[in-house]
């Protein structure tokens, strides 16, 4: 999702300096897009007023802000370090503070839209942090985001996207579960789900994974294994704060019996797969 991201701000008229830990597609985007292809975070966050960071989970994250070669290294004072990943609220908390330490600000903004809201500019951005340093990066995030919103202080953009993942996790087992049982009904589930979709079932899983999910087609989207890591963080979180996620925890179950059916990167409406087989 980086490189569209990047793309928007590119396009949006922003000096953009990237860093990939795949050399090559840094230097692919630099070549194509008019940007300074770096080296190390260290090197693509030097003299930059806001730095942005979507990585893959919590030690990532760590390895491209802290040590002598991560970001905060070179950032100047007043900088703002803008972080992607769905990750901890935890290690949104222990960057927040790193930051703070250095004369920085740290915003946790995780996003909801997947690659293809990424490629839209059309992302749900929650944020974490200082009042002060959202507003400063939230004009630029405005170039790939169609809804920003500062949810509270550190960790609460983390927290929101774990609500978001519950509630996905939740929706797209009982959209499986309601169409396997109106194929088994004998109904025409596409025409089900057009009847339905004008009601109270409504949702956008409904609306953009029906008829592959129909089709038992799945070599899209977001990928089983993310959402197990996704799922992995709301539960340990849950653990913390004493919210029961039975539902969760089951859903969380049945992605780990998709993967066993080799579906470790099948997109997420994949549960129907343990259904019809």
């Amino acid at each position: 999702m980086g490189r569209p991201m990047a793309r928007h701000l590119a396009k949006g008229g922003f000096e953009a300096s990237v860093y990939n830990r795949t050399a090559e597609k840094a230097r692919s985007f630099a070549s194509e897009f008019g940007a300074r292809a770096a080296a190390t975070p260290r090197e693509a966050a030097q003299g930059a007023e806001i730095v942005f960071a979507c990585v893959g989970n919590d030690d990532d994250l760590r390895s491209v802000t802290l040590g002598p070669q991560g970001a905060f290294a070179s950032m100047e004072p007043g900088a703002v370090f803008v972080d992607h990943t769905t990750a901890s609220a935890k290690v949104a908390r222990e960057l927040h503070a790193a930051a703070a330490s250095a004369g920085l600000a740290f915003i946790d903004a995780p996003v909801s839209g997947g690659q293809s809201g990424a490629e839209a500019g059309a992302l749900t951005v929650m944020c974490g942090g200082d009042a002060d340093a959202f507003a400063k990066a939230e004009p630029v995030i405005a170039a790939y985001a169609r809804a920003c919103r500062l949810m509270g202080p550190s960790g609460a953009g983390q927290l929101t996207k774990m609500v978001n993942q519950i509630t996905i996790a939740g929706l797209i087992q009982s959209l499986a579960e309601a169409l396997n049982f109106a194929q088994a009904a004998g109904l025409d589930g596409t025409a089900v789900v057009d009847l339905l979709k004008n009601g109270a079932a409504q949702s956008w899983q409904m609306e953009n994974r029906h008829k592959t999910m129909l089709a038992g087609e799945f070599d899209f989207g977001f990928a089983v294994e993310w959402m197990r890591k996704d799922l992995a963080i709301c539960l340990a979180e849950a653990r913390e704060n004493g919210a029961p996620l039975p539902v969760a925890a089951l859903v969380d179950q049945f992605y780990r019996e998709v993967e066993r059916m080799g579906g470790a990167r099948w997109d997420t409406s994949s549960l129907i797969s343990r259904l019809t087989r």
